[in-house]
């Protein structure tokens, strides 16, 4: 039973990401603020099937056991895209508040987003073994955990200095998905249920791409 939820889950989560992608491109009309955000939500959504529909497909036949390369590359995948993703919300923050400087700043998400890359393309991480060390887990979610730290508090002063209505959430979005994050790398494999906190995870991007997706249509 609980693999069909997870399955049903992980479906509703794609379509819907990928469609809200899909929408804002489509409904851009030139706004490049648009624009970006669709191309973020279906890079979010493209990159997760790497992972979860191996994953569909392992729970509703031979198990998790039997697919373990398959879910270590859509595993690290997953990890670039998402870096991809932030590094695109670095850049929606810039076009929605006429940011044109800070180059350094750029120049520390750009220096951020590859170190976590690099880590993440490194032999040690053991991605198709179901014995991954836990070490480069944490390592390679250093970086991506001070990228996501940056973008939360360049969007909640933003939104709070500009007094943007619509934007005024989409930090507290990013702070709930890194609070379930963080404690599946550390936890997960030790303690199974606290993979349970995925869900809220994937709620909060979806709540995020609704933010921008509502916000295209004011």
């Amino acid at each position: 039973m609980q693999a069909i939820f997870e399955t049903l889950f992980d479906i509703v989560y794609l379509v819907s990401v990928i469609t809200l992608g899909v929408l804002m491109i489509r409904g851009s009309q030139g706004r490049r603020q648009y624009f970006l955000y669709g191309m973020m939500a279906v890079v979010l959504g493209c990159g997760d099937a790497f992972h979860l529909v191996p994953r569909a497909i392992a729970l509703c036949t031979t198990g998790l056991e039997n697919y373990t390369a398959a879910l270590g590359v859509g595993k690290l995948i997953t990890s670039i895209t998402m870096t991809l993703f932030y590094v695109l919300l670095y850049y929606v923050w810039r076009l929605r508040y006429q940011v044109n400087d800070k180059k350094e700043l750029t120049m520390i998400v750009w220096i951020l987003a590859l170190l976590r890359i690099v880590l993440c393309l490194m032999p040690q991480n053991a991605w198709m073994s179901a014995e991954a060390p836990l070490s480069w887990g944490i390592y390679r979610n250093i970086p991506f955990t001070i990228l996501g730290v940056l973008i939360v508090v360049l969007f909640y002063r933003s939104a709070k200095a500009e007094q943007d209505k619509p934007f005024r959430f989409l930090w507290l979005a990013v702070v709930i998905s890194f609070a379930c994050y963080i404690p599946v790398v550390l936890f997960a494999d030790t303690v199974p249920p606290v993979g349970m906190l995925m869900i809220p995870k994937t709620c909060a991007y979806v709540w995020g791409v609704l933010i921008g997706y509502k916000a295209m249509g004011r």
